[in-house]
């Protein structure tokens, strides 16, 4: 049996255990061992084994019976146990429900007990004090104070209380008989109220704080408790300004007065209101008025700097006093006093800000001109500059003088970035001075003096002047510097559009003037893009003018009828060569003057007229055979020169064009193919046949006939 109880290790495997018996059996093990494999052994080993584990089961079973019989005598000798201690606990829960009513009865009668000694002792003890008033009253009425607690220093905290009392006593005493006495308990009053204020100030000088609540204390039943507490912020404040920057020194003594006067006060709430309103009342107040009083009316704008300063200052400070305890309104609290003493100055300040954002507009504006040399003329406006506006768009003739400008814009940007400045400045203020009802309807009015200085009377005014000195389409090199006024317009407009969206918007964005605001920059827009459009639409008459003259000067009616057929060395025309080369600049210029979809337009309107005055120009010519091969050749470059403008309408009229001029060298029996050929097939017949009869041959030809 130790034998298999050496077999049953932990953890149990079936398998494993019948493999080591067998193991463990001469003969019995998978390859046999040393010895053969004898099968009779292995079964009898097992018969045998099975009856060794029958006996060890019986014993087991034995011995499991037997604890369970120990198990169950032992649980209900517990159950006993558990229900004796049951019953004695109910017992002992009686006991004490017991005790708790006697001690209830007792505390009952005890509390009866106190209330009737109570009401004996306190007749009693009224009496008593009533017995001592009286007595000191005696004194008074005698007019000499022979107790102790009145001739005593140390005891004037008692006396206080007397004095206090018998004070009260004296008000309801009538005067007539009483008079004396009345004056001298009133006199002593005071002299005691003025003996504590002066314990108190002394005490705060040593800094000792127990002494300083127990003097307050006692003062606080006294007339002069106020007068107690103003003495402390007075104090309070010596040498507590030692900065230039009082703000900090303010806040500074609010930090350390704060944690001091719970200390001292049983209402610190109220002396820390107080000593705010002191504050505010004499020390920023005093400190503003010094200010901008001094700059008012001498200097504006250092007055409108120092006023939005002091205000900024001020509610930030206000903002950080809100962290203490004043009461339970103690923000309209700090309103009254900053509105008390900005309001004054808080009433004029939009007429001040208007009138000096005016002044110092108008001021950059006139420095930039001098620094120009230019006296700054009137543009005329009305029915009758409309008029001649409208004519000379039509006729380009030159109506009035023009102006000479030696290619300046007038446009500056260092201009407006101080004009943007000084507005943008004006904007932080009117949104921190102005009442918050009347902040739109100031902020518009900033936004409308922003609109007059530089929309009006820098940007319209160069525009202005830009298109009066647009010299007419049949000026000999004429300056197109407009685009260049095109150009820093656009960048200007692009800065106060930012401005109009980042300072302006935030303060109107909520209220009806949103829209009067929108209205007022879209009409601004409009204007400014009406005279843009007809300074470029200007411009690009002058561009074709200078192609025109170009091509008057420079193409001779024998480069397309040369003398010598046979002689002809150049790949194309002087006149195309030097059309291309300025072309090609004016076309650079537009994109460098223009953004976004305005370079397409612009270029694609350029391009038609170009392709159109090449078209005409082109019919003005007759052509020989190598004529007409030299006028391709031209079309070819126009047509290279089309592609910088990367516009495909532009590169499609001269690709058609270029077709066209084939009709000039075509040979007459190839003329109908041509003509139906893909490019040519959509035109119209007359514009085909007034090509061919371009050529020299045309009648010798008889080509005519093709179109009949």
């Amino acid at each position: 049996m130790a034998t298999t109880a050496q077999l049953f290790e932990e953890p149990f495997d079936a398998d494993e255990y019948i493999e080591r018996l067998a193991w463990r059996t001469p003969g019995g093990g998978s390859k046999g061992g040393a010895e053969a494999f004898d099968p009779k052994k292995l079964l009898e080993e097992f018969v045998n084994h099975i009856e060794e584990l029958k006996l060890l089961d019986e014993r087991i079973q034995r011995k499991v019976e037997k604890l369970e019989q120990q198990c169950h005598r032992e649980a209900k000798e517990f159950a006993h146990k558990v229900q004796d201690l049951q019953r004695s606990n109910q017992v002992a829960f009686q006991h004490f429900q017991e005790l708790d009513e006697h001690i209830s009865y007792v505390a009952t009668k005890v509390c009866h007990l106190g209330d009737q000694l109570e009401g004996v002792n306190t007749p009693r003890q009224r009496a008593v004090e009533a017995q001592r008033l009286m007595t000191y009253f005696n004194e008074f009425l005698d007019g000499e104070l022979r107790s102790d607690v009145f001739n005593n220093p140390d005891k004037i905290k008692e006396a206080a209380d007397i004095i206090q009392k018998l004070h009260l006593i004296a008000q309801e005493l009538p005067f007539e008989r009483f008079s004396d006495v009345k004056a001298k308990i009133a006199s002593k009053y005071h002299d005691l109220e003025r003996q504590l204020i002066q314990e108190f100030t002394a005490a705060q000088r040593r800094g000792e704080i127990g002494r300083m609540r127990e003097v307050a204390a006692v003062l606080l039943h006294f007339k002069g408790y106020a007068h107690c507490v103003d003495v402390y912020i007075k104090q309070c404040q010596e040498g507590a300004y030692m900065r230039n920057d009082v703000f900090e020194d303010i806040a500074v003594l609010c930090q350390r007065v704060n944690k001091q006067v719970g200390e001292v006060f049983c209402s610190p709430e109220t002396v820390m209101a107080k000593l705010i309103q002191s504050i505010f009342e004499n020390k920023i107040q005093a400190h503003v008025k010094e200010k901008l009083d001094e700059t008012r009316n001498s200097d504006v704008e250092q007055y409108l700097k120092n006023l939005y300063d002091l205000y900024t200052r001020t509610t930030a400070l206000a903002a950080k006093l809100t962290d203490f305890n004043l009461g339970s309104d103690k923000h309209t609290f700090l309103s009254k006093l900053i509105k008390n003493i900005f309001s004054c100055y808080l009433e004029s300040y939009i007429d001040m800000e208007r009138q000096y954002l005016q002044n110092r507009s108008g001021m950059i504006l006139q420095r930039y001109y001098d620094s120009k040399n230019h006296q700054k003329r009137p543009v005329g406006t009305g029915s009758i500059q409309e008029l001649k506006e409208r004519i000379r768009q039509r006729t380009n003739l030159p109506l009035g003088p023009s102006i000479d400008t030696h290619g300046e814009t007038l446009l500056s940007q260092e201009v407006v970035v101080n004009l943007l400045q000084e507005t943008r400045l004006a904007f932080e203020r009117c949104n921190k001075l102005s009442d918050p009802a009347d902040l739109p309807k100031n902020a518009f009015s900033i936004f409308l003096i922003l609109v007059e200085y530089l929309c009006v009377d820098h940007i319209d005014y160069a525009l202005e002047i830009g298109l009066s000195a647009i010299p007419s389409a049949d000026a000999k090199n004429a300056n197109l510097y407009f685009l260049d006024v095109v150009q820093q317009a656009n960048t200007i407009f692009h800065l106060f559009d930012k401005q109009f969206n980042d300072h302006l918007m935030p303060l109107i964005s909520s209220s009806p003037k949103l829209t009067e605001c929108l209205h007022k920059k879209k009409e601004v827009i409009e204007q400014m893009e009406v005279k843009l459009d007809t300074g470029i639409d200007r411009t690009l008459n002058c561009m074709i003018g200078q192609i025109k003259q170009i091509l008057a000067t420079e193409q001779k009616k024998t480069d397309f009828k040369p003398e010598d057929e046979n002689n002809v060395m150049i790949q194309y025309t002087t006149a195309c060569s030097k059309v291309c080369v300025y072309v090609s600049k004016q076309v650079e210029r537009v994109r460098r003057s223009m953004d976004g979809k305005n370079v397409d337009t612009v270029l694609t309107e350029l391009g038609v007229r170009f392709h159109r005055l090449i078209h005409e120009h082109l019919q003005q010519f007759s052509y020989s055979s190598m004529g007409g091969m030299l006028a391709i050749c031209d079309v070819a470059e126009y047509r290279r020169c089309a592609k910088d403008f990367r516009v495909p309408l532009v590169l499609q009229l001269f690709d058609t064009l270029h077709a066209l001029c084939n009709l000039l060298v075509v040979a007459p029996d190839n003329l109908k193919q041509v003509c139906s050929g893909e490019q040519l097939t959509n035109l119209d017949r007359n514009l085909l046949h007034a090509f061919v009869q371009l050529r020299v041959d045309y009648r010798s030809a008889r080509l005519g006939r093709h179109f009949s």
